[in-house]
């Protein structure tokens, strides 16, 4: 049984709609790190601290260039991104369950370790790397089902 084969403009709504929800997490935390807006959550809530915060920033700019570029490329229907690669697929559905799987695990040793901030304390980063590990999961079975169309036809 062959995948059912997606349209990459057909798939362009819902990754816009992820780059969106990262984008509204990365200027809401830009605004508490820069103005300390009170009615957001504090600074602590959006920034686990792993990475310093100014390189942090850069590599927020760099995936939302990138994925923007990926999400015109679907729109159009077209493009580097478009074009239906076996590279993009297994691996890019590789990587997307691995690193959705460990924010997963990350979410279940923070409850563990936090039970006083349970459901929602410190998930402000856990659930922005659910949305980027989906966006990169769409991608990956975008590309997996046209491969296997163009197998099959």
């Amino acid at each position: 049984m062959t995948p059912i084969p997606l349209s990459p403009k057909r798939l362009a709504p819902l990754l816009w709609l992820l780059l969106a929800f990262f984008v509204l997490r990365v200027i809401g935390q830009l605004l508490v790190a820069t103005l300390s807006i009170p009615w957001l959550p504090p600074m602590e809530e959006w920034y686990s601290g792993l990475i310093p915060y100014r390189p942090l920033v850069v590599a927020q700019v760099l995936i939302i260039t990138l994925y923007t570029w990926v999400c015109i490329d679907f729109t159009r229907g077209v493009g580097f991104f478009a074009r239906t690669r076996w590279a993009f697929g297994p691996p890019a559905l590789l990587f997307g369950f691995v690193y959705f799987a460990a924010m997963v695990a990350r979410y279940i040793i923070r409850m563990a370790m936090y039970p006083d901030e349970r459901w929602l304390g410190g998930c402000i980063p856990i659930v922005f790397h659910w949305v980027l590990a989906s966006f990169i999961i769409a991608f990956g079975l975008y590309h997996r089902a046209q491969f296997a169309k163009s197998r099959y036809s």
